[in-house]
């Protein structure tokens, strides 16, 4: 008898950069633009599968993408770095906590000081606030790959100009964000994913992103069956117009867009 193997969900959350589409106040095309596909909440992915449900990354938009989406089971949250736009939403975890207990975090020993900081009565040993959440702290070092349900992961390690983030290759689906630099060795732990995300901020240059150019080039070098572009700013331009440019197999992920893998 043959058995197929479970399939991976993936759904985009968010696929905005840490101001979200439209920004605040602006007038610029794309923060005016009435298509949905150019709305974009603060970056994050759902990863579903044998009955998991694990997020990437709870920005301030975590509330209205956990409704949006009808997500009532949390398994756990990992954490690519400290920025607000990665880790705002992480007290709105308190609904999954009341049901569930203690929520999973999985995170750089550098990103659980920085979350500890922040919002210390969550991580409190004693005299917790009443109402306040609570979590189960799992500390990622690279080069050691973790478990998730019957799931291994693999850490990849990558720099956001002076910072480091963590990505993630779970079975054959990896997630990079806030990437501007990666090292060779690096690289080898994701060659051979089917898919890949990774993220494509603007046309520009930039100081800790790349651009769509150096996404395009990277993506050339994992070659992935398939490529979907996330945080993405107003200044990369329409979703429908910039679609038309890519390659046959890359895609500009938006909100909601649901894949597997």
């Amino acid at each position: 008898m043959n058995y197929m193997k479970p399939q991976l969900k993936v759904t985009f959350l968010g696929t905005g950069t840490s101001q979200g589409v439209p920004v605040i106040g602006s007038k610029h095309p794309v923060c005016l633009s009435k298509s949905p596909k150019d709305k974009r909440l603060r970056v994050s992915v759902l990863l579903s599968w044998s009955g998991y449900n694990y997020v990437i990354d709870c920005g301030p938009d975590f509330r209205q993408q956990m409704l949006t989406n009808n997500v009532s089971t949390l398994d756990g949250i990992l954490f690519t770095h400290e920025h607000a736009d990665h880790t705002a939403g992480i007290d709105d975890i308190r609904p999954f906590f009341f049901r569930q207990g203690d929520i999973p975090i999985y995170a750089h020993e550098r990103v659980i000081k920085a979350l500890k900081r922040r919002f210390d009565y969550i991580f409190a040993d004693e005299n917790r606030y009443p109402g306040a959440p609570a979590v189960a702290i799992n500390t990622v070092k690279n080069n050691e790959v973790f478990q998730l349900g019957d799931s291994n992961v693999i850490p990849v390690d990558v720099d956001h100009n002076r910072i480091q983030v963590f990505g993630f290759r779970i079975k054959d689906f990896t997630y990079l964000t806030d990437v501007k630099r990666m090292k060779e060795i690096e690289i080898e732990k994701i060659k051979g994913s089917k898919v890949l995300v990774v993220n494509a901020l603007r046309e520009e240059s930039h100081h800790s992103h790349f651009n769509l150019e150096e996404a395009l080039e990277f993506i050339e070098i994992v070659k992935p069956e398939r490529a979907y572009l996330t945080h993405i700013s107003h200044l990369l331009g329409f979703h429908e117009e910039v679609e038309k440019k890519l390659p046959e197999n890359v895609y500009l992920a938006y909100d909601n867009l649901v894949i597997t893998v």
